[in-house]
């Protein structure tokens, strides 16, 4: 199913969320998306769960910020997040290592 909302994204993202992928991890992800339809959410990713919340968080591990139209194509998987980052659609300030493991902790 392609997604053409992006608050359907933040809002089926606990049910695709992998928590085998998440072993260990305890982390903030925090997605400031631009455009028709953005806005500004924040995954707490803790001890093999996941909360998705609307809005900032304080003090996120990581923070990615792009426009919606591109948001749509990642998890639609019409771009990758590499392709994204390198060509200057998708800015990450924080881990960028942890921005990489989004991928593995979601199925869409």
């Amino acid at each position: 199913m392609a997604f053409s909302k992006v608050e359907d994204v933040f809002n089926g993202m606990a049910n695709s969320f992998n928590p085998s992928n998440a072993q260990g991890l305890d982390a903030v992800f925090q997605y400031n998306i631009t455009g028709a339809g953005g806005g500004n959410w924040n995954v707490v990713v803790k001890d093999g769960a996941c909360q998705v919340n609307t809005g900032s968080h304080p003090s996120p591990n990581v923070t990615l910020s792009l426009d919606a139209e591109t948001w749509l194509g990642m998890v639609n998987k019409q771009i990758n997040g590499m392709q994204a980052f390198m060509s200057g659609k998708l800015r990450v300030s924080g881990d960028i290592m942890l921005a990489q493991k989004m991928e593995s902790l979601f199925s869409y």
